[in-house]
């Protein structure tokens, strides 16, 4: 079975930082494309940003140059670095993995963190 796991999220001021991590575990074989989606109340999830297993990037426009998704692939983990944040960027963060498990390639979702933005 393959989890994942979120942690990172709270609250900070408008234009402060945050680092959100998302760790995948269980029988894995391996994983491709990694990612990042966010869901603010009363709104649709969106996406933030992905990277593939070789390390290219997409952002949405609304977070370029602000936000940076990285990934350790010895550690099964992917990153969202948030600087100059704003209020608009509080919502629930969620990270996704295209997976490659013992019986099954599969999409997979953690129970994601909330960022909060305000003053």
């Amino acid at each position: 079975q393959v989890q994942l796991v979120e942690s990172g999220g709270g609250l900070v001021q408008p234009g402060g930082s945050l680092r959100l991590s998302c760790a995948a575990s269980g029988s894995i074989f391996s994983i491709y494309a990694m990612g990042w989606h966010r869901q603010a109340p009363g709104k649709q999830r969106e996406l933030v940003a992905t990277i593939t297993s070789g390390g290219s990037a997409n952002y949405a426009d609304s977070v370029k140059g602000r936000f940076t998704i990285s990934r350790d692939n010895a550690k099964n983990t992917v990153y969202l670095q948030m600087n100059s944040l704003k209020p608009e960027d509080t919502a629930v963060y969620y990270c996704n993995a295209h997976i490659r498990a013992v019986q099954t390639i599969d999409h997979y979702w953690g129970q994601g963190t909330q960022v909060t933005v305000s003053s």
